[in-house]
């Protein structure tokens, strides 16, 4: 799954990454949760980058978002499928953050490509609705999970999909069910992080930062 992510690369890196516009200034963001906007490219407007609400919204749905969506199953789901035929996005980010069980509960993770470069998520999106307080919402969005490679597999059952550079102008403006794989685990890195990133308000560097993972500060009373 993806519950959180990041994009903290510099605007002119990202504009530059993905050929692409701000609609609105790029601000370092370090610990995005379900609920936020977020910057994304749209299939409609492939040289902007929107901020649509992460949580997609049917336009039948009442209200409630969903964060992801199996890659296994998009084309079919009512939720799903009519995005999937018609309005994709490259969601942007450079990192993603997962829980892996340990003896005392869960241990949250950092993983990102080894060379640390912005990506792109493959995500779904739809249209802004008529809302009575408003007058209209943000356009929103879901991310598309996928098995997990060998990376994440310690980690977590699924992952986000993650686009290879080559593969995003065909992700917006085809599609294809071939595209949803896992990406290849050899060019992720995966490490643990401080349980700061629980709290969406915690957004700051600090929340990116190594930690000793849970395994590897534990006292060794075996040993007596």
């Amino acid at each position: 799954m993806c519950g959180r992510t990041s994009l903290f690369a510099s605007a002119e890196r990202v504009r530059e990454r993905f050929d692409a516009e701000p609609v609105r200034p790029l601000e370092p963001r370090y610990n995005v949760a379900p609920g936020d906007d977020h910057p994304a490219v749209l299939n409609d407007a492939p040289d902007e980058i929107r901020f649509p609400t992460w949580g997609l919204v049917p336009e039948w749905g009442d209200g409630s978002g969903h964060s992801n969506a199996r890659s296994e199953t998009v084309a079919d789901k009512p939720s799903f499928r009519e995005a999937f035929a018609e309005r994709r996005c490259l969601v942007l980010a450079d990192g993603f953050y997962d829980w892996k069980p340990v003896p005392t509960g869960k241990q949250p993770y950092r993983i990102e490509r080894a060379d640390r470069e912005p990506f792109a998520f493959a995500g779904l999106w739809e249209p802004a609705r008529a809302d009575a307080s408003t007058g209209a919402d943000d356009p929103t969005f879901t991310v598309l999970t996928t098995e997990p490679n060998a990376v994440v597999e310690p980690i977590h059952h699924r992952m986000p999909v993650m686009l290879s550079p080559g593969e995003e102008g065909r992700w917006l403006r085809e599609g294809g069910v071939d595209l949803l794989d896992p990406f290849p685990a050899e060019e992720l890195r995966a490490y643990p992080v401080s349980d700061a990133v629980n709290d969406p308000a915690n957004d700051s560097p600090d929340v990116i930062e190594e930690v000793p993972a849970e395994e590897d500060v534990q006292t060794g009373l075996g040993d007596f």
